[in-house]
Formats: structure tokens, sequence, C-alpha cells
């Protein structure tokens, strides 16, 4: 079985997808606060993490699906930044940014293990 046919039925599409969701919900509260600049990076790269598990479903090539999958690691990496920002500057509470925190750094695990795992393996 390819990683490509692995994926498809892998926890990272579902989970990718739920944060997203769960990101433009945070984005719509920090915008009610009129709080534009950190948000809109933070809603770009945490939706962007989605984007790219489904277009390294859609890969034409082994690099290609390994591209996708290291773009959306980065992009999961720097969700987890905006998110530590917004918390460390004050703009939103620990105890309600925490939980989207703990989701990204599952999700770049889940990423960096797929990736290593596929890039070691013959193909």
């Amino acid at each position: 079985m390819s990683g490509r046919e692995q994926i498809k039925d892998n926890v990272i599409k579902e989970k990718s997808y739920g944060f997203a969701l769960k990101i433009i919900d945070l984005y719509k509260a920090l915008l009610a606060k009129n709080e534009y600049t950190l948000s809109k990076q933070m809603v770009r790269s945490g939706t962007s993490i989605g984007a790219n598990v489904e277009e390294a479903i859609a890969a034409q090539s082994r690099a290609d699906f390994l591209s996708k999958l290291s773009i959306a690691s980065k992009e999961a990496r720097e969700t987890n930044y905006w998110l530590r920002l917004l918390r460390d500057s004050g703009i939103v509470e620990e105890k309600i940014i925490e939980p989207y925190i703990v989701d990204s750094v599952d999700i770049i695990r889940i990423l960096t293990a797929i990736v290593k795992t596929i890039s070691s393996t013959k193909g």
C-alpha cells in the first residue's frame, strides 16, 4: 500500500479538517475583539494544513506527496507559533487557547511521523 493510499483513511485528514474549523471559530472571535493582524496569519496557516494534506492525497508522485505533507507540517508549526503569540501577548487567555496549542502539537507530531516513515521506506 502506498503512502497516498494509507493517508486516505488516516486520522490526519480528519484531524486537520476539524482543526481548521476550530481555527475559523477562533478567528471569528478575534475579529469580534478587533484583532486583525495575528488572527489573519493564524487562520491562513491553520487552514492551510488540511489543504496541503488534501493535496498530498491527490499527489502525482511520491516526491509530490512528501512535499505536500512537509508543507502541511511547516504550516502546523507556523500556526503553533501564532497561537503561542496570541497567548503570550495576552490577547487570548491561556485557558481558552491552550486546547488549540495542544491540537497543533498533535498535528505536528502526526505529520512528522508520516513524513519520516514515508521518507525511510523504499518505493
